[in-house]
């Protein structure tokens, strides 16, 4: 296959909610299962999807690359249904191997994993998106160091298989702070501390102004941000759009998704260039 011959694929970081909400109608989770539901058929159709979720962290970056993926019902608290979901997926093995040397090449670390299920981070939006199953999935993991920098320079690294028909897929929220979510939305200073964070990360993600070196900056110290730590005690959650980022060369997105969320703001970003 040449890269001349196969769309440029978007790139995309998206919400993916809370636990298997989503999936399950849930009135806080509509605008999310919604917008996960329109944007899978307004994009070219990938020949594959590389999820990064936040939902899988290792020392090393690891591959998940299996023939016929299991689903992984990593949370609990649900009613019975949400653990008997069915998507009948098939693994994407071949591109899973080219993204090994694309790591290879740029000199990373790396592992495979051929036996791991893919998280709820993978299956409750690619359900949404593209409920037919019929895409190759396969899945690269986070670092456990959380370094943002490392995972800008991870998602460098992967940034060619855009030209390979591959639809990158940070998975995701822009917003998560578990404490205050499941607290009530009643508390108007700390939504106004969640608007401070996402108007900072709309700027540092969208802004086209901003020279790649400039936006690097600002997303390796994202901490720095105001309201940063409230809004990610802890930054699983939001390194996803690190890699996206690092994987459209640190280039300006595009806002997808701009909704409030268990009454705090939470965005979402396509890169098509």
């Amino acid at each position: 296959m040449t890269t001349e011959s196969v769309t440029k694929m978007p790139i995309l970081y998206v919400p993916h909610g809370g636990g298997p909400l989503p999936l399950m109608g849930d009135a806080s989770q509509e605008d999310i299962a919604a917008f996960l539901t329109r944007i899978g058929p307004s994009l070219p159709k990938p020949e594959a999807v590389l999820v990064i979720s936040a939902h899988w962290e290792t020392d090393t970056p690891t591959i998940l690359s299996v023939a016929n993926p299991t689903l992984l019902y990593d949370y609990y608290g649900f009613p019975e249904a949400a653990y008997h979901y069915d998507y009948p997926i098939a693994g994407a093995t071949a591109q899973a191997d080219r993204l090994s040397q694309l790591l290879a090449v740029q000199g990373i670390e790396h592992a495979h994993d051929n036996s791991r299920g893919l998280d709820h981070g993978v299956f409750v939006p690619l359900m949404l998106m593209y409920p037919a199953a019929d895409i190759p999935v396969f899945q690269l993991s986070m670092g456990s160091h959380l370094d943002p920098l490392a995972h800008i320079q991870l998602g460098q690294a992967l940034s060619d298989l855009r030209h390979q028909g591959v639809l990158i897929l940070g998975s995701g929220m822009s917003f998560h702070n578990m404490r205050d979510m499941m607290a009530g939305t009643s508390n108007l200073q700390n939504a106004a501390y969640a608007r401070d964070f996402d108007h900072w990360l709309v700027d540092a993600v969208t802004n086209e102004s901003y020279s790649s070196d400039e936006r690097k900056e600002k997303l390796v110290h994202w901490s720095d941000a105001p309201a940063a730590r409230f809004s990610h005690p802890r930054e699983e959650h939001l390194l996803p759009l690190h890699v996206c980022a690092g994987a459209a060369q640190l280039t300006a997105a595009h806002l997808t998704f701009h909704e409030p969320v268990f009454g705090r703001q939470v965005s979402g970003y396509i890169w098509r260039d």
